[in-house]
This record gives C-alpha cells, sequence and structure tokens, in this order.
C-alpha cells in the first residue's frame, strides 16, 4: 500500500488527540438521554469545538418500560383485505414482531455490542456527528469510511467491522486490512438532529473528509449502500484530493432515458441486454410500487409525527422499504416473521437485528429528523448516471433495488476498477450477507493499494 494511504505520524496533534481519546474509555461520558434533549448527546470539550470526544450509550430504564407500555396499548387497525403485502406491511408480521418487541428483547444486548466498539462524537460545521472508530492491528491498513442508509444505522455495519479490520481471522489477508470509520448520518442515531437547512449529501460528504483529516487520515477511500451509496457518489463527484477511491452497493448507473421511458409508461426498448432488460423491469416495478415513503419524506417529512409518538408506527415505516424481490424487502419479511417467506430466507438478518435498529431509532427520537434527509436530497436524480472518474468498485447484489448491468456502470463511473454480481444479498447486504460485501469490498479496493 502506498504510505501516502497510511496514517500519518503520531507526532500529528490530530492524531494524538484521536489515540488519547481512544485510550480514555475509562472516562467516557455516559449518553445524556431524554426525548426532548436527543440532540444534546455529549458536552463539547471547553474551547475546542474540533475535539474528539469520547461517547458511551446508557439509555435509563424508564424510557425502556415506556416503550414496552406504548406496545403493549397499540390500538391496531383491522387486517389487510388481500393476502398479501399489496397494501402494506401484514398485520400479522407486525403483530409478530411487536409481541416479541414488548416481552423478549433486551435492548441492553445491543447497548453493550455498542459500548464494546471505541465510539465518539465531535463537531463539523456546527453539528456533533457521532462514529465508530476501529483501528486494524496491521499497520498498513487502509483507512475506509463506511455510511449506512435508511432505513438503517451504523447499526448495519457493525457485521463488517471484524472482517475489515481483521481479515487474517476471516481467510484473506493482512494486506487487505482497512482501520474503519463508521459514522451516523446527520439526524441519525447518536448524531445531533439538524436544526437547519443544508445537510445533504453535499454537506454530508464534506464532513465525512473532515472527520478523516481530524482523526489524521491524510488519504482514505469511501463506502456506502442506500444513502450512504449517495453520499459516497456525491463526495466521488467533489473528488476531494484525500479520496483514493470508492465502492458502492448502491450505484448512481440508470440511463436518463431508461429513467424517462419508465416515468411515462412507455414501451420497453428492444436492444436491451437481458441484464439490462432484468434491471428495467426491477426499476418499472420499484418506481410504480414502491417509491411511496421516499415521496413523502421528500416533500413532507415534518407531517409524520406518528414516527415519534408511536413504536409501532415508527416499526412499519422502517420496515416498508422494498428490494428488488419484494416490499417490504424479502429478508425483511423473513427477519420479521422468524422464518423463510415467500421462499427467501432472511439471510444473516435477525428479528433481533431489526429490532436493535428500530429501537434506536425510536430511543434517539429520530424518525423525523432520519426522514429529513430525503427533503434534502430531493433535488438530485441520485439513481440517474453519474459523471465519476475517481477510482470506483461497484457491486451489484441480485436483490438490490436494480441489479445494475456493467454496461451502465461503466458509463457512470470512468474509472472503474472492479465490478461484481455476487450470488446472493440484496438492499442490506452488510446486514444480510457481510461475508460477500466484505469481500467484494477488500477486492474492490486492492488496486488502490498499489
Amino acid at each position: 500500500m502506498s504510505s501516502k494511504s497510511q496514517v500519518p505520524s503520531t507526532s500529528r496533534r490530530q492524531f494524538v488527540g484521536m489515540t488519547a481519546a481512544t485510550l480514555a474509555l475509562s472516562s467516557l461520558t455516559p449518553l445524556s438521554y431524554a426525548d426532548e434533549n436527543a440532540n444534546s448527546i455529549a458536552s463539547a470539550a471547553p474551547g475546542d469545538s474540533t475535539a474528539i470526544r469520547a461517547f458511551r450509550v446508557h439509555v435509563p430504564e424508564a424510557p425502556l418500560i415506556e416503550l414496552r407500555r406504548r406496545l403493549r396499548a397499540t390500538r391496531w387497525p383491522e387486517r389487510e383485505t388481500v393476502p398479501d403485502d399489496s397494501q402494506g406491511v401484514p398485520l400479522d408480521l407486525i403483530q409478530n414482531l411487536t409481541r416479541h418487541w414488548a416481552t423478549d428483547y433486551d435492548w441492553r444486548k445491543c447497548e453493550a455490542k455498542l459500548n464494546a466498539l471505541p465510539n465518539f462524537v465531535t463537531e463539523i460545521d456546527g453539528l456533533d456527528i457521532h462514529f465508530i472508530h476501529v483501528r486494524s492491528k496491521h499497520a498498513d491498513a487502509m483507512p475506509l469510511i463506511v455510511t449506512h442508509g435508511w432505513p438503517g444505522s451504523i447499526l448495519e455495519q457493525l457485521k463488517l467491522i471484524d472482517p475489515l479490520t481483521n481479515p487474517t481471522a476471516h481467510g484473506a489477508s493482512a494486506s487487505d486490512a482497512f482501520h474503519l470509520v463508521i459514522p451516523s448520518l446527520p439526524g441519525y442515531g447518536f448524531s445531533a438532529r439538524t436544526t437547519t437547512t443544508g445537510w445533504g449529501p453535499e454537506r454530508t460528504a464534506r464532513a465525512w473528509v473532515t472527520l478523516m483529516k481530524r482523526l489524521g487520515y491524510e488519504k482514505f477511500a469511501s463506502q456506502g449502500g442506500d444513502l450512504g451509496g449517495i453520499v459516497t457518489n456525491v463526495m466521488a463527484t467533489q473528488a476531494p484530493p484525500e479520496l483514493l477511491g470508492i465502492h458502492v452497493n448502491f450505484p448512481a448507473a440508470v440511463p436518463p432515458a431508461i429513467q424517462t421511458n419508465i416515468a411515462l409508461g412507455g414501451p420497453v426498448p428492444v436492444d436491451l441486454s437481458q441484464d439490462e432488460r432484468q434491471a428495467y423491469d426491477q426499476l418499472a416495478v420499484a418506481f410504480k410500487k414502491r417509491r411511496a415513503y421516499v415521496q413523502m419524506m421528500g416533500t413532507r417529512p415534518q407531517t409524520l409525527y406518528g414516527l415519534a409518538d408511536s413504536p409501532v408506527g415508527l416499526a412499519t415505516w422502517l420496515l416498508d422499504h422494498g428490494d428488488g424481490f419484494g416490499q417490504p424487502a424479502v429478508t425483511v419479511t423473513s427477519a420479521a416473521a422468524g422464518r423463510t417467506t415467500n421462499g427467501y430466507s432472511a439471510e444473516d438478518l435477525t428479528m433481533t437485528d431489526l429490532l436493535d435498529n428500530i429501537t434506536l431509532y425510536w430511543l434517539t427520537n429520530t424518525g423525523v429528523s432520519a426522514a429529513r434527509f430525503y427533503w434534502e436530497l430531493a433535488h438530485l436524480n441520485y439513481l440517474a448516471t453519474a459523471d465519476i472518474s475517481v477510482p470506483a468498485a461497484v457491486s451489484a447484489f441480485p436483490g438490490e433495488v436494480y441489479t445494475a448491468p456493467r454496461s451502465w456502470v461503466s458509463r457512470a463511473y470512468h474509472n472503474l476498477i472492479f465490478y461484481n454480481r455476487p450470488p446472493r444479498g440484496g438492499h442490506f447486504a452488510a446486514w444480510e450477507v457481510p461475508k460477500l460485501l466484505a469481500d467484494d469490498i477488500r477486492n474492490g479496493l486492492r488496486p488502490l493499494r498499489t
């Protein structure tokens, strides 16, 4: 790996500050939790808004008791009038999940899992940003910032941490190691909720560059899916000199003519290859039946008050995100049901994974603030063919919203260093098939190490 992408000498002020914070685990600041004050997640070091502050999660028992009370008090509607999920999240599915949530689910296990990792908060451009920072034991590890999406959180990426930072324990080479930085998007999880407009993908991408430089990384790569893929693509378009390259599993590669044709209900083009026709059919279904949440959050996020008041309302909103096979995503349906449904397994995604994520949204009261990110990106045609020249690696999972064909991808990413179609996995690849995604990240970004 080139020395340009290694961590600078520890004599650098920024890296010393980061190391000191890492070692100060015994003095971690507990999360000051309150629904009405969820923005205040840590106190800044006096006189230094750029300080990297160690962070620890601790939710008092009272909000957990209140959550269970609200779950038990849910007023249910009647059952859907169809035998499938074409009207939304089926009643049986959400009632099964809610019973488990109210009786068997244990948030403390998620809390302990988070606190076993190095968590930090730092202020960037006036906003507190939470992130997990795990350094590999391998000295030549490549710095990599990994961004989650919606309806996910940093919890999506936890299964990637050990395979990427400790590759030798997973059958890979030490030369494939990464130092990982996993931030919470603005308004998500333990990052502060925005109080002004302007925190969309462009500003977030610039904030991530600031974060990596503050941690002492002069060169780094970026990775993401869903919103994380959008932020990563925007960062690549901005092309900061610190960015070595990117890996995305939600590429921006749909030709504008294809989008227009689908929107106008035109006939299927006759000159599409088999892979292009598959992607066209997936997009046609997605645009027609699976985009209501995008329209609502992109235009009227503040109207979604139910996300702050009803845990079941929040859960169904977060669950009802489609993939290339169904809506809700087929792995989500199987995980929520606790069994294989419609012929699709949950892969590595579990009911506990789903409830950890939903509970994080509930306890931090970030349903609406997270939705607002879509309002901030409404001006972007984020699926359309990008114009990216930095080195790019792309994974096209079969169950993604659309499985981007190589012919489309190569037009969007002018320096395509890797393209793969994994055999399994969908929109939530980091949750569903973390080994396959970790393999693709290693293989895809390996050319940047020479």
